[in-house]
Protein backbone atom coordinates (compact mmCIF):
# COMPACT_ATOMS: atom_id res chain seq x y z
CA UNK A 1 0.00 0.00 0.00
CA UNK A 2 1.52 3.22 -0.92
CA UNK A 3 1.51 6.19 1.91
CA UNK A 4 -0.51 8.12 0.27
CA UNK A 5 -2.99 5.60 0.60
CA UNK A 6 -1.88 5.32 4.05
CA UNK A 7 -2.48 9.05 4.84
CA UNK A 8 -5.63 9.30 3.23
CA UNK A 9 -7.25 6.13 5.62
CA UNK A 10 -5.78 8.03 8.52
CA UNK A 11 -7.42 11.16 7.35
CA UNK A 12 -10.77 9.36 6.42
CA UNK A 13 -10.48 7.66 10.10
CA UNK A 14 -10.08 10.87 12.16
CA UNK A 15 -12.51 12.86 10.10
CA UNK A 16 -15.03 9.84 11.04
CA UNK A 17 -14.09 9.91 14.29
CA UNK A 18 -14.86 13.72 14.55
CA UNK A 19 -18.23 13.37 12.50
CA UNK A 20 -19.05 10.51 15.30
CA UNK A 21 -18.15 12.87 18.25
CA UNK A 22 -20.39 15.75 16.68
CA UNK A 23 -23.56 13.30 16.44
CA UNK A 24 -23.23 12.37 19.87
CA UNK A 25 -22.39 15.50 21.37
CA UNK A 26 -25.83 17.22 19.02
CA UNK A 27 -27.62 14.06 20.50
CA UNK A 28 -27.13 14.99 24.05
CA UNK A 29 -27.86 17.93 23.42
CA UNK A 30 -30.95 17.38 22.08
CA UNK A 31 -32.20 14.82 25.00
CA UNK A 32 -31.69 17.60 27.23
CA UNK A 33 -34.78 18.61 29.08
CA UNK A 34 -36.20 21.25 31.00
CA UNK A 35 -35.38 21.05 34.70
CA UNK A 36 -37.51 22.63 37.44
CA UNK A 37 -35.63 23.84 40.32
CA UNK A 38 -37.55 25.67 43.58
CA UNK A 39 -35.55 27.56 46.17
CA UNK A 40 -37.08 28.35 49.39
CA UNK A 41 -35.99 30.67 51.98
CA UNK A 42 -35.15 30.60 55.62
CA UNK A 43 -36.70 27.42 57.61
CA UNK A 44 -36.49 27.63 61.06
CA UNK A 45 -37.34 24.25 63.00
CA UNK A 46 -36.68 25.63 66.43
CA UNK A 47 -39.58 27.39 68.82
CA UNK A 48 -43.23 27.24 66.91
CA UNK A 49 -42.43 25.15 64.16
CA UNK A 50 -40.53 22.26 66.24
CA UNK A 51 -43.28 22.66 68.87
CA UNK A 52 -45.76 22.06 66.06
CA UNK A 53 -44.05 19.18 65.06
CA UNK A 54 -43.65 17.51 68.30
CA UNK A 55 -47.21 18.01 68.52
CA UNK A 56 -47.59 15.89 65.30
CA UNK A 57 -48.26 18.79 63.11
CA UNK A 58 -46.13 19.35 60.10
CA UNK A 59 -45.32 23.32 59.06
CA UNK A 60 -44.76 22.05 55.54
CA UNK A 61 -48.02 20.58 54.53
CA UNK A 62 -49.41 23.97 53.24
CA UNK A 63 -46.72 23.71 50.46
CA UNK A 64 -45.74 19.86 50.23
CA UNK A 65 -47.48 19.99 46.22
CA UNK A 66 -45.56 22.80 45.18
CA UNK A 67 -42.29 21.34 46.65
CA UNK A 68 -43.20 18.10 45.40
CA UNK A 69 -44.09 19.60 41.74
CA UNK A 70 -40.35 19.86 40.84
CA UNK A 71 -37.33 17.83 40.11
CA UNK A 72 -35.38 19.47 43.02
CA UNK A 73 -35.85 21.30 45.98
CA UNK A 74 -33.44 23.60 47.83
CA UNK A 75 -33.67 25.99 51.09
CA UNK A 76 -32.06 27.52 53.65
CA UNK A 77 -31.91 25.71 57.03
CA UNK A 78 -32.02 28.69 59.93
CA UNK A 79 -31.28 26.05 62.48
CA UNK A 80 -28.42 23.66 63.28
CA UNK A 81 -30.48 19.96 64.01
CA UNK A 82 -29.02 18.28 66.87
CA UNK A 83 -29.14 17.11 70.71
CA UNK A 84 -25.84 18.28 71.79
CA UNK A 85 -23.61 21.19 71.73
CA UNK A 86 -24.28 24.16 73.73
CA UNK A 87 -25.76 27.71 73.07
CA UNK A 88 -23.14 30.62 72.30
CA UNK A 89 -23.15 33.08 74.94
CA UNK A 90 -22.89 35.67 73.15
CA UNK A 91 -25.55 35.72 70.41
CA UNK A 92 -28.72 37.56 71.65
CA UNK A 93 -30.57 34.68 69.21
CA UNK A 94 -29.69 31.21 69.25
CA UNK A 95 -31.58 27.71 67.83
CA UNK A 96 -31.45 24.31 67.51
CA UNK A 97 -33.99 21.72 66.20
CA UNK A 98 -34.88 18.17 67.84
CA UNK A 99 -33.99 15.43 64.93
CA UNK A 100 -37.24 14.82 64.90
CA UNK A 101 -38.12 17.94 62.60
CA UNK A 102 -36.26 15.40 59.96
CA UNK A 103 -39.61 13.73 59.30
CA UNK A 104 -40.99 16.82 57.64
CA UNK A 105 -37.80 17.83 55.74
CA UNK A 106 -37.47 14.09 54.28
CA UNK A 107 -39.06 13.69 50.20
CA UNK A 108 -39.37 17.54 50.84
CA UNK A 109 -35.91 18.92 50.35
CA UNK A 110 -33.36 17.56 48.47
CA UNK A 111 -30.76 19.65 49.24
CA UNK A 112 -30.70 22.42 52.25
CA UNK A 113 -27.76 25.32 52.44
CA UNK A 114 -26.14 25.61 55.64
CA UNK A 115 -24.21 28.87 54.95
CA UNK A 116 -26.39 31.45 57.71
CA UNK A 117 -25.49 32.81 60.81
CA UNK A 118 -27.36 30.59 62.94
CA UNK A 119 -25.73 27.32 61.40
CA UNK A 120 -23.33 27.12 64.06
CA UNK A 121 -25.51 28.32 67.45
CA UNK A 122 -24.67 25.37 68.90
CA UNK A 123 -20.83 25.14 68.65
CA UNK A 124 -18.98 22.40 65.60
CA UNK A 125 -20.07 19.82 67.34
CA UNK A 126 -23.91 20.44 66.74
CA UNK A 127 -22.85 21.84 63.26
CA UNK A 128 -21.64 18.41 62.47
CA UNK A 129 -24.10 16.22 64.18
CA UNK A 130 -26.33 18.11 61.55
CA UNK A 131 -24.34 17.41 58.49
CA UNK A 132 -24.70 13.87 59.86
CA UNK A 133 -28.65 14.21 60.07
CA UNK A 134 -28.86 15.62 56.66
CA UNK A 135 -27.04 12.84 55.15
CA UNK A 136 -28.64 10.01 56.86
CA UNK A 137 -32.17 11.34 55.90
CA UNK A 138 -30.84 11.50 52.45
CA UNK A 139 -30.91 15.60 52.12
CA UNK A 140 -27.81 17.39 50.86
CA UNK A 141 -26.18 20.04 53.00
CA UNK A 142 -24.56 22.57 50.56
CA UNK A 143 -22.11 25.62 51.86
CA UNK A 144 -20.94 23.82 55.03
CA UNK A 145 -18.83 21.22 55.33
CA UNK A 146 -16.44 18.95 57.73
CA UNK A 147 -13.72 21.21 55.89
CA UNK A 148 -13.03 24.16 53.72
CA UNK A 149 -12.93 22.21 50.92
CA UNK A 150 -16.22 20.89 51.06
CA UNK A 151 -17.66 23.83 52.83
CA UNK A 152 -17.07 25.35 49.19
CA UNK A 153 -17.81 22.41 46.91
CA UNK A 154 -20.81 22.86 44.69
CA UNK A 155 -23.95 20.81 45.09
CA UNK A 156 -24.31 18.74 41.80
CA UNK A 157 -27.72 18.38 40.12
CA UNK A 158 -28.01 16.42 37.08
CA UNK A 159 -31.46 16.21 35.88
CA UNK A 160 -32.73 16.35 32.12
CA UNK A 161 -28.88 16.27 30.99
CA UNK A 162 -28.00 19.30 32.43
CA UNK A 163 -25.24 19.47 35.39
CA UNK A 164 -26.14 22.25 37.41
CA UNK A 165 -23.94 23.93 40.20
CA UNK A 166 -25.20 25.30 43.28
CA UNK A 167 -22.97 27.52 45.53
CA UNK A 168 -24.15 28.90 48.77
CA UNK A 169 -22.10 31.62 50.81
CA UNK A 170 -22.63 33.46 54.48
CA UNK A 171 -21.59 37.04 55.39
CA UNK A 172 -23.42 37.64 57.93
CA UNK A 173 -21.61 37.98 61.13
CA UNK A 174 -20.03 35.76 63.13
CA UNK A 175 -17.59 35.01 60.78
CA UNK A 176 -16.27 32.62 63.56
CA UNK A 177 -18.67 30.21 62.10
CA UNK A 178 -16.33 30.05 58.72
CA UNK A 179 -14.74 26.87 58.12
CA UNK A 180 -11.37 26.13 58.01
CA UNK A 181 -8.88 24.07 56.39
CA UNK A 182 -9.50 21.30 59.07
CA UNK A 183 -12.19 22.21 61.25
CA UNK A 184 -15.71 22.36 59.80
CA UNK A 185 -17.92 24.95 60.00
CA UNK A 186 -19.44 27.34 56.40
CA UNK A 187 -18.38 28.52 52.89
CA UNK A 188 -17.85 32.53 53.96
CA UNK A 189 -18.49 34.74 51.20
CA UNK A 190 -15.02 36.67 50.47
CA UNK A 191 -15.49 37.76 47.01
CA UNK A 192 -12.07 36.18 45.57
CA UNK A 193 -13.20 33.16 46.69
CA UNK A 194 -16.69 32.99 45.54
CA UNK A 195 -16.05 34.15 41.92
CA UNK A 196 -12.79 31.79 41.97
CA UNK A 197 -15.28 29.08 42.75
CA UNK A 198 -18.09 29.79 40.05
CA UNK A 199 -15.57 29.65 37.51
CA UNK A 200 -13.66 26.47 38.99
CA UNK A 201 -17.54 25.24 39.01
CA UNK A 202 -17.61 26.04 35.12
CA UNK A 203 -14.25 24.43 34.26
CA UNK A 204 -15.26 21.36 35.85
CA UNK A 205 -18.57 20.96 33.22
CA UNK A 206 -21.10 23.20 34.94
CA UNK A 207 -23.71 23.71 32.38
CA UNK A 208 -25.04 26.42 34.45
CA UNK A 209 -24.07 27.92 38.48
CA UNK A 210 -26.31 29.54 40.63
CA UNK A 211 -24.87 30.88 43.87
CA UNK A 212 -27.89 30.85 46.86
CA UNK A 213 -26.41 33.33 48.42
CA UNK A 214 -27.23 34.68 52.28
CA UNK A 215 -26.55 38.17 52.78
CA UNK A 216 -27.74 41.94 53.43
CA UNK A 217 -29.15 43.64 56.08
CA UNK A 218 -32.12 42.48 58.14
CA UNK A 219 -35.88 43.68 58.00
CA UNK A 220 -34.03 46.15 54.83
CA UNK A 221 -36.96 45.87 51.83
CA UNK A 222 -34.33 46.81 49.58
CA UNK A 223 -30.38 45.34 48.92
CA UNK A 224 -27.89 47.39 49.11
CA UNK A 225 -24.91 48.21 47.18
CA UNK A 226 -22.75 45.77 48.05
CA UNK A 227 -25.65 42.83 47.26
CA UNK A 228 -25.92 44.56 44.03
CA UNK A 229 -22.25 44.96 43.37
CA UNK A 230 -21.46 41.35 44.23
CA UNK A 231 -24.66 40.06 42.13
CA UNK A 232 -23.36 41.23 39.28
CA UNK A 233 -19.62 40.71 39.77
CA UNK A 234 -21.01 36.60 40.36
CA UNK A 235 -22.62 37.30 36.88
CA UNK A 236 -19.87 38.84 34.71
CA UNK A 237 -17.73 35.63 36.29
CA UNK A 238 -19.97 32.77 35.02
CA UNK A 239 -23.46 32.63 36.98
CA UNK A 240 -26.59 32.33 35.24
CA UNK A 241 -29.04 33.53 38.58
CA UNK A 242 -28.24 34.41 42.07
CA UNK A 243 -30.67 33.68 44.52
CA UNK A 244 -30.59 35.52 48.36
CA UNK A 245 -31.96 35.18 51.48
CA UNK A 246 -31.55 36.09 55.30
CA UNK A 247 -32.68 39.91 55.37
CA UNK A 248 -36.45 38.51 56.65
CA UNK A 249 -38.39 40.13 54.45
CA UNK A 250 -38.16 39.88 50.29
CA UNK A 251 -36.31 42.06 48.98
CA UNK A 252 -37.36 42.07 44.78
CA UNK A 253 -35.80 40.84 41.69
CA UNK A 254 -34.02 41.77 39.02
CA UNK A 255 -32.22 40.72 35.59
CA UNK A 256 -28.86 42.23 34.70
CA UNK A 257 -27.24 41.03 31.10
CA UNK A 258 -30.04 39.28 30.93
CA UNK A 259 -29.70 36.67 34.44
CA UNK A 260 -32.12 36.55 37.06
CA UNK A 261 -31.26 38.21 40.62
CA UNK A 262 -33.47 37.44 43.33
CA UNK A 263 -32.15 39.12 46.26
CA UNK A 264 -34.11 38.10 49.11
CA UNK A 265 -36.86 35.55 49.40
CA UNK A 266 -38.03 36.53 52.94
CA UNK A 267 -38.84 34.04 55.39
CA UNK A 268 -40.67 30.42 54.68
CA UNK A 269 -40.64 28.49 58.26
CA UNK A 270 -40.21 30.83 61.00
CA UNK A 271 -41.82 31.91 64.68
CA UNK A 272 -41.42 35.48 66.23
CA UNK A 273 -42.07 38.18 63.69
CA UNK A 274 -44.78 40.59 64.71
CA UNK A 275 -44.21 43.13 61.15
CA UNK A 276 -46.72 41.67 58.16
CA UNK A 277 -43.63 42.07 55.78
CA UNK A 278 -41.57 39.38 57.89
CA UNK A 279 -44.57 36.97 57.66
CA UNK A 280 -44.47 36.93 53.90
CA UNK A 281 -42.39 34.84 51.81
CA UNK A 282 -41.75 33.66 48.59
CA UNK A 283 -40.95 29.96 46.79
CA UNK A 284 -38.96 30.66 43.59
CA UNK A 285 -39.40 28.10 41.13
CA UNK A 286 -37.06 28.12 38.06
CA UNK A 287 -37.62 26.14 34.57
CA UNK A 288 -33.67 25.78 32.96
CA UNK A 289 -32.72 24.70 29.88
CA UNK A 290 -29.40 24.19 28.15
CA UNK A 291 -28.88 28.02 27.51
CA UNK A 292 -30.09 29.23 30.69
CA UNK A 293 -33.31 30.02 32.13
CA UNK A 294 -36.10 29.51 30.32
CA UNK A 295 -38.85 30.84 32.96
CA UNK A 296 -39.55 31.51 36.29
CA UNK A 297 -41.96 32.96 38.96
CA UNK A 298 -42.68 32.97 42.70
CA UNK A 299 -45.20 31.88 44.82
CA UNK A 300 -46.30 34.09 48.05
CA UNK A 301 -46.25 32.30 51.37
CA UNK A 302 -47.69 33.68 54.60
CA UNK A 303 -46.71 32.33 57.60
CA UNK A 304 -49.46 32.18 60.93
CA UNK A 305 -48.09 33.00 64.30
CA UNK A 306 -46.51 29.31 64.87
CA UNK A 307 -44.59 29.80 61.91
CA UNK A 308 -46.10 27.65 59.65
CA UNK A 309 -46.40 28.93 55.48
CA UNK A 310 -49.40 29.44 53.86
CA UNK A 311 -49.92 29.85 50.12
CA UNK A 312 -51.46 33.32 49.10
CA UNK A 313 -53.55 32.93 46.19
CA UNK A 314 -53.84 35.86 43.47
CA UNK A 315 -50.98 37.72 45.43
CA UNK A 316 -48.72 39.85 43.07
CA UNK A 317 -45.06 38.98 43.14
CA UNK A 318 -42.26 38.96 40.78
CA UNK A 319 -42.22 36.88 37.64
CA UNK A 320 -40.30 36.59 34.54
CA UNK A 321 -40.75 35.05 30.35
CA UNK A 322 -38.32 33.21 28.52
CA UNK A 323 -35.84 34.70 26.54
CA UNK A 324 -33.62 37.85 27.36
CA UNK A 325 -35.27 40.24 29.36
CA UNK A 326 -34.36 44.02 29.35
CA UNK A 327 -31.76 44.71 32.55
CA UNK A 328 -33.54 45.98 35.88
CA UNK A 329 -37.19 44.54 34.25
CA UNK A 330 -39.15 42.20 36.49
CA UNK A 331 -42.93 41.70 35.81
CA UNK A 332 -45.61 40.69 37.98
CA UNK A 333 -47.48 37.61 38.02
CA UNK A 334 -50.32 36.50 40.51
CA UNK A 335 -50.41 33.34 42.44
CA UNK A 336 -52.16 30.69 41.41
Amino acid sequence: MSASVVRFARHAGAGLRALCCALLLAAGTASAEPVRLVFAGDVMLDDGPGRTIAAGGDPLAPFASFLRDADYTIGNLECPIATGGKAIDNKIYTFRAHPRVLSVLRGRFDALAVANNHAGDYGRAAFVETLAHLEAAGIRPVGGGRDLAAAHAPLWIERGGLRIAVLAYNEFKPRAFEAGPDWPGVAWSEDSQVLADIRAARAAGADLVIPFMHWGWEREPAPGERQRQLARAMIDAGADAVVGGHPHVTQGAEYYRGRLIVYSLGNFVFDGFESPEARRGWLLRLTLDRDGLHSWDTLAARMDEAGTPHPVPGALTPCGPAGTPRDGAVAQCANP
